[in-house]
């Protein structure tokens, strides 16, 4: 995942170092010398992320991350702080000033990348749903809601997995003083069903469990839709960094070593709610604006309307941040088959079953469109050609294997779609229209070539 990194560090050792390691991972490093000129580029262009000392001269570390945070222009770009102070209270004090996480020198580097491919994950969420509000903005002349004070991220439901006694109850004693209300859970497979259930803000999960690898909580929880963007907290000890550092890779968003101090505890804590509250509000906010307008009420994916504002924005936010933009058209095949031999019930219940497909096997940041009839549109944000034609197959062949039952008729029912691809680069220079045209023509080919298949404008076929 490539990203725009801003270093900031008065001295140029740690600077040269810091920006090296980032380099060698194909991220594009910025640097700054102190939080003035920090402030100053972030305006110039915006990172996607910005690593933090604490000790510089002028203006420290925390005051440039709290300025970061008080401008809504900039407030969303994660701050990471790095510092050579191992004091807990710095740490604290550095959540407390709005930052989203914080790294001691020397620098683990696992560690590091693993955070800022954790924290660029949930940004590439938090922009993504950023950018629909404004949509529905431009619809429905909403406001967006302003920030809340730390204070009020107090509160909640955690689940805890955890079978040691002690360690329970030492995570009791500590969350009760940030007002949370404590479910315990001993195994993975009873964690997944209490987060899934709902009512849940937050999942500690402990490494250290007696009989299984808590790390699968992980993966069990980031596979379905009701805890996709659960916040999930890891605790173990320094020596299982490298564990630590996999969890993060595989969806945990912070984690906390042992033993655990209060203090950092419910910082941390904070942050993470702070995080799924703006989130929730976020989604809540547009899917209430939109439902009606601007989602296809049968299918539940988005219309042609809402993709025809919405579109552009993506392939504007494509160029600044220099990422590819893909899309998919999908369209059944011989639909009108389903229709004149089933009815027109069964046609719909066909149309449910692919969008739900289609819907659920893509990532909440792509968009799925209704484009009338059988035929939609899926555009996927920093998505190349190779990787497209990669889904699409896969989404062909899910839905070759779907068996649709309709009412008044003994027999499932089982379709095939036709897909055409197409991507926009960064040095592209095409539009909207072209974007569409060029997978139009991708899904014609597939279509003229004998249907069931995924096929590129430019004639690459997709791969088993």
């Amino acid at each position: 995942m490539s990203a725009r990194i801003l270093v900031v560090d008065d001295n140029p050792l740690n600077v040269k170092l810091l920006a090296a390691k980032l380099a060698h991972d194909y991220y594009v490093v910025t640097t700054a010398e102190n939080g003035i000129a920090a402030l100053e580029k972030i305006q110039e262009n915006r990172p996607d992320i910005v690593l933090l000392d604490v000790m510089m001269p002028e203006m420290d570390g925390f005051e440039t991350c709290k300025r970061i945070k008080a401008d809504p222009a900039t407030a969303h770009i994660p701050v990471v702080m790095v510092t050579a102070l191992s004091d807990v209270t710095d740490r604290v004090k550095g959540l407390h000033a709005g930052a989203d996480d914080f790294l001691t020198k020397p620098i683990n580097d696992i560690a590091l990348m693993a955070r800022v491919r954790s924290l660029l994950r949930f940004k590439m969420v938090m922009d993504e749903w950023r950018l629909r509000e404004t949509t529905s903005n431009q619809f429905l002349q909403q406001v967006p809601g302003e920030a809340a004070s730390l204070a009020a991220y107090d509160g909640g439901h955690a689940i805890v997995m955890e079978d040691d006694p002690l360690e329970r109850q030492n995570m009791m004693q500590m969350l009760s003083k940030a007002s949370m209300r404590v479910t315990f859970a001993t195994t993975v497979a009873e964690t997944a069903a209490l987060a899934q259930a709902g009512d849940c803000d937050l999942v500690f999960a402990s490494l250290d469990l007696k009989n299984e690898d808590g790390l699968h909580i992980c993966p069990q929880l980031r596979t379905h839709e009701a805890t996709r963007q659960l916040p999930i907290l890891l605790i173990g000890s320094d020596a299982e960094m490298t564990k630590i550092s996999k969890g993060l890779d595989l969806g945990a968003n912070d984690y906390l070593v042992r033993p655990i101090d209060e203090n950092e505890l419910i910082a941390r804590t904070r942050t993470q709610l702070r995080h799924k509250r703006h989130y929730d509000r976020l989604r809540k906010n547009y899917e209430d604006s939109l439902a009606l307008s601007l989602v296809d009420p049968m299918t539940g994916a988005y219309n042609r309307r809402f993709l025809d504002a919405h579109l552009p924005k993506l392939l504007a936010r494509s160029r600044t941040s220099m990422k590819p933009l893909s899309a998919l058209m999908v369209d059944i095949d011989h639909f009108k088959k389903v229709n004149d031999n089933y009815g027109h019930d069964s046609g719909d219940a066909v149309l449910i079953s692919v969008a739900g497909s289609i819907i659920n096997s893509l990532r909440p940041t792509d968009l799925v469109v209704r484009m009338g009839g059988e035929e939609f549109a899926v555009i996927m944000p920093e998505t190349d050609m190779k990787t497209a034609l990669s889904i699409a197959e896969r989404l062909r062949q899910r839905i070759e294997k779907l068996s649709i039952s309709v009412k008044n008729n003994s027999q499932n029912i089982n379709v095939t779609a036709s897909m055409g691809v197409a991507c926009i680069r960064e040095e592209d220079e095409s539009n909207v229209q072209q974007l569409l045209k060029h997978a139009d023509e991708g899904l014609y080919k597939a279509k003229e070539t004998g249907r069931n298949r995924v096929i590129s404008n430019d004639g690459s076929l997709s791969k088993a």
